[in-house]
């Protein structure tokens, strides 16, 4: 029964049979039919099929979270109990920053204490890669934390908090953020990404119309742009280009600094699997507050 339970959550998540036996590798026929065999086992219908998109009833709707704990009980049962037993693969989603920032220690501990656990890397944006765990493609990822709340079906806990600063090339002169981005050209975090919205937000609220030069989703591209003295920026205090000795004065925020959270994410189902767990200590443990350069104002 545990095959069925597996197809009827992949049913949930791609909405119509067809959709969750092409994920599946399965015919629409044969999902259809394991269905079936699962509303016979159970005795009751878990489906509404009066519309072309197949909609989980009531029933349904309550034996979901059951099936997925089951499912996640099962995996548990696979798992080693050493970790360096560990075998098989995780997906890990991340945003650009985490890659090379917080990622690369936490890749490097886990291969440490399990060798034979392979680690694959999906790239995205924050939106994306919260569909996919959503959607169970990926077993957690990094990103930025929405303004919206996140489903039940999810489990996010906090890793660190990264406060937004103007960067500005060194000839620029002044510590007063709100003048100098009204006066000088402006490179804008991309305003659809979750960090971009607050961006937006704080433009707003100092109700502030910059002349816009540049929208990127890309922060050491932006520092790069603001080196080459294109513009102005407001960006998180985060990537690679803390790491060196960047072109660029920083300039805090003082009373108006707004932080963006970063945030690892996974489903509730898997939240309490030991190597969910164990990647998440990894991550919490390498979380730590990242060295910045000299910050002015």
């Amino acid at each position: 029964m545990l095959r069925e339970l597996k197809t009827f959550v992949a049913v949930n998540q791609c909405g119509t049979f067809a959709a969750a036996g092409q994920r599946i590798g399965l015919t629409q026929s044969a999902v259809s039919a394991q269905m079936r065999t699962l509303e016979q086992a159970l005795g009751m219908q878990l489906f509404d099929r009066s519309g072309r998109a197949i909609a989980l009833n009531a029933s349904g709707t309550r034996v979901l979270p059951l099936a997925e704990e089951i499912l996640a009980l099962f995996a548990r049962m696979a798992q080693p109990e050493n970790v360096s037993d560990y075998r098989g693969a995780i997906k890990i989603g991340a945003i650009s920053s985490v890659q090379t920032g917080l990622l690369p220690g936490v890749l490097v501990s886990v291969h440490q204490q399990a060798p034979a656990l392979e680690t694959k890397l999906i790239p995205g944006v924050s939106s994306s890669l919260l569909t996919q765990v959503d959607a169970g493609n990926l077993d957690l990822a990094v990103i930025i934390k929405p303004s919206f709340a996140l489903t039940k079906d999810l489990y996010a806990e906090t890793l660190q908090k990264e406060p937004y600063v103007l960067i500005t090339p060194p000839d620029i002169r002044g510590n007063n953020a709100a003048e100098i981005i009204r006066q000088q050209p402006f490179i804008r975090y991309d305003r659809s990404s979750f960090g971009g919205r607050m961006v937006s937000q704080f433009l707003r609220e100092q109700r502030l119309d910059p002349q816009l030069v540049l929208e990127i989703d890309e922060i050491d591209a932006i520092v790069k742009m603001v080196e080459m003295k294109l513009g102005v920026a407001l960006v998180p205090l985060a990537g690679l280009w803390t790491e060196r000795a960047a072109g660029v004065r920083i300039i805090r925020l003082g009373e108006q600094t707004f932080y963006r959270e970063l945030i690892m994410v996974m489903r509730h189902a898997n939240r309490h699997s030991p190597l969910h767990k164990f990647i998440a200590g990894i991550l919490k443990t390498q979380a730590i507050p990242p060295q910045h350069p000299h910050v002015n104002g």
